[in-house]
């Protein structure tokens, strides 16, 4: 029988950047893992929103580097929409420099629209406990 929270990693963010600059969500470790989805549902806001997934070889993501550039058919601009973006642990080596950690790295044009971003990641191995109840 699969159990998925044996294969997946699941983990939300609340993405409320009061900015419309570049901001980085997360940075998480790819190691032992074979592919991140990032999922992006918009919750406040109708902006044009610009969807990067980077990675970098330091866990702070210091010097990052764009790995994937997510492209949608049409913009998320309204309450409930969601974009996917999606990358391997091989799209995480490039010219022989393997970008360990990735992070979804998202703009808004207006700085008072709000996300929820999560991230799924599927681990290489099956292992206890990847997937766990957060509760603050």
């Amino acid at each position: 029988m699969i159990q998925l929270s044996e294969q997946l990693k699941p983990t939300a963010y609340d993405f409320d950047p009061d900015a419309t600059t570049a901001t980085n969500i997360a940075w998480v470790d790819m190691l032992d893992f074979e592919a991140l989805m990032v999922g992006f549902v918009r919750t406040i806001g109708t902006s044009a929103l610009t969807f990067l997934i980077r990675g970098s070889t330091a866990s702070n993501g210091a010097n990052p580097v764009t790995l994937k550039t997510i492209t949608m058919a049409a913009q998320p601009d309204a309450v409930g929409d969601m974009a996917l973006g999606e990358i391997t642990s091989e799209d995480c080596n490039v010219s022989g420099v393997n970008y360990r950690y990735v992070s979804a790295t998202l703009t808004f044009a207006t700085g008072t629209d709000e996300a929820v971003v999560f991230y799924v990641r599927k681990g290489m191995y099956k292992k206890s406990g990847l997937a766990a109840d957060i509760v603050a």
